[in-house]
C-alpha cells in the first residue's frame, strides 16, 4: 500500500466544514496609538457571517454581536481545540447551520495587552480600549458588512474578564450596545479580587524578594509562562494597571494592598471598587433598564466565586427594575465554551428587526 494525496477536505475531528463564512482580518487602530505599554496598534479582527448572510439571502440587514475574551486572551485562541470537542467557531457555525438562530454577524475583538488584558476600559495604564471597540471596531464592521445599525441591534458578549467588559461597556456606552451576555464576569470585587491580595503578597515575599520589579525581571528571563509560578502576581498587576494606574508612571500601577503585609490600601482599593459592576449599576440604571436583553450565567463551583458576583449583579438589576435572566449551572470557571453559542442566540433573537 502507498500513501496518496487526496483533494477532498478533511472532516471531523480535524476540520468541520463551515456553513457560514469566517473572515480573518488585520486592522490598524489610531486610538491605540501611543498606548502607555507600547502594545501593537495592528490587531486581528475575526468576523463570522452566518449562512444566510454569507449567501446574500439576508440582504435587509441582520443584528451583530461582538465577542470579547478573558484575561490574557489573544484572538487566535478562539481557533484552539480541546480534546474531542469542536472549536468555538465551529460550535457557532453549527448553531446557525441547524437554523437554531436567526442570521447574524458575529465579531471577535482582540483587546490583548502585554499586562494580560485591558478589562475593555479606557485607562491611562493600558490604553483606550472602550473607545477602540465602540468608536473604531463597530464603525469599521458596519461599513463593510450588511448589519443593522443602532444600539438596539448590537450586543456584547464575553466570559470572565470578557464577561466583565460585557457588563461594563454597555453601561458606559448604551449609545453603542443595547444587549449583553456575561459568562462568569468579574463582579463583586471583594469576593473575586480581594482574596488574592494576601496570596500575592506571600508569593512575592517567598519567591521574588517581595518586589514586583524582581518579579518582572524573572518573568522576562523565564523560558515559559508557568502560571503556577507567575500567574497570580501577573494577573493582579494587570488589573491594577486598569483600575488604579499610576498617573505619574505611565504603564505602571498603584497596588490596593501593602506588599509587605497584604493589608488594604483603602484609597487605592476604593478606586477599584468604582469599577465593580455591582457598584456601578445604580449610576447606570437607565442604560441597564434600556437593554433589550441581559443574560448572565456562571458555574456554581466557579473558582473565582463569580457565581456570587453574578448573583450580586442580578440582585442589583432586580432592585433597579432591569429585566434580565441568571442561570447557574453545574461547573467551574473553565470548560464552559459550550455555553457561548446559546448566549449569542439570546442576543441575536432580542436584537432582530
Amino acid at each position: 500500500m502507498a500513501l496518496r494525496e487526496v483533494d477532498d477536505p478533511l472532516g471531523a475531528p480535524w476540520r468541520r466544514p463551515f456553513a457560514g463564512e469566517f473572515d480573518t482580518l488585520v486592522v490598524e487602530s489610531e486610538l491605540l496609538a501611543a498606548n502607555p505599554l507600547g502594545d501593537p496598534t495592528r490587531r486581528p479582527l475575526y468576523v463570522y457571517r452566518s449562512p444566510g448572510v454569507a449567501s446574500g439571502c439576508a440582504s435587509s440587514g441582520v443584528p451583530s454581536v461582538y465577542v470579547i475574551q478573558g484575561f490574557t486572551g489573544q484572538l487566535d485562541a478562539w481557533l484552539a481545540r480541546s480534546a474531542l470537542e469542536p472549536t468555538m467557531i465551529e460550535r457557532l457555525d453549527r448553531m446557525f447551520a441547524d437554523r437554531d438562530c436567526p442570521d447574524a454577524v458575529v465579531v471577535f475583538v482582540d483587546a490583548w495587552t502585554s499586562r494580560g488584558g485591558s478589562q475593555f476600559l479606557n485607562s491611562p495604564g493600558t490604553g483606550r480600549y472602550t473607545d477602540y471597540i465602540c468608536d473604531e471596531v463597530v464603525p469599521f464592521v458596519e461599513e463593510r458588512y450588511p448589519v443593522l445599525t443602532g444600539p438596539e441591534h448590537r450586543g456584547l458578549a464575553g466570559k470572565s474578564s470578557g464577561g466583565y467588559g460585557a457588563m461594563v461597556v454597555p453601561m458606559l456606552r448604551p449609545d453603542v450596545f443595547g444587549a449583553l451576555a456575561s459568562h462568569a464576569g468579574d463582579a463583586l470585587f471583594e469576593c473575586c479580587y480581594q482574596r488574592m491580595f494576601p496570596m500575592v503578597a506571600r508569593e512575592l515575599r517567598d519567591k521574588f524578594d517581595g518586589s514586583y520589579e524582581v518579579f518582572f525581571e524573572r518573568l522576562a528571563q523565564a523560558d515559559q509562562f508557568d502560571w503556577s509560578r507567575f500567574g497570580k502576581p501577573f494577573e493582579l498587576y494587570g488589573y491594577a494597571c486598569v483600575y488604579s494606574p499610576d498617573i505619574l508612571r505611565p504603564g505602571k500601577a498603584l497596588l490596593p494592598f501593602e506588599l509587605s503585609t497584604g493589608r488594604l490600601v483603602d484609597d487605592v482599593w476604593a478606586r477599584w471598587l468604582e469599577h465593580d459592576p455591582v457598584r456601578m449599576a445604580a449610576d447606570h440604571a437607565g442604560a441597564l433598564r434600556g437593554m433589550r436583553r441581559i443574560y448572565l450565567d456562571a458555574g456554581r463551583g466557579d473558582e473565582y466565586f463569580l457565581d456570587l458576583g453574578a448573583q450580586a449583579f442580578s440582585a442589583e438589576l432586580s432592585r433597579l427594575g432591569a429585566e434580565h435572566t441568571l442561570e447557574l449551572f453545574d461547573g467551574g470557571h473553565g470548560g464552559i465554551a459550550y455555553r457561548y453559542p446559546g448566549a449569542i442566540r439570546e442576543l441575536v433573537v432580542a436584537l432582530g428587526p
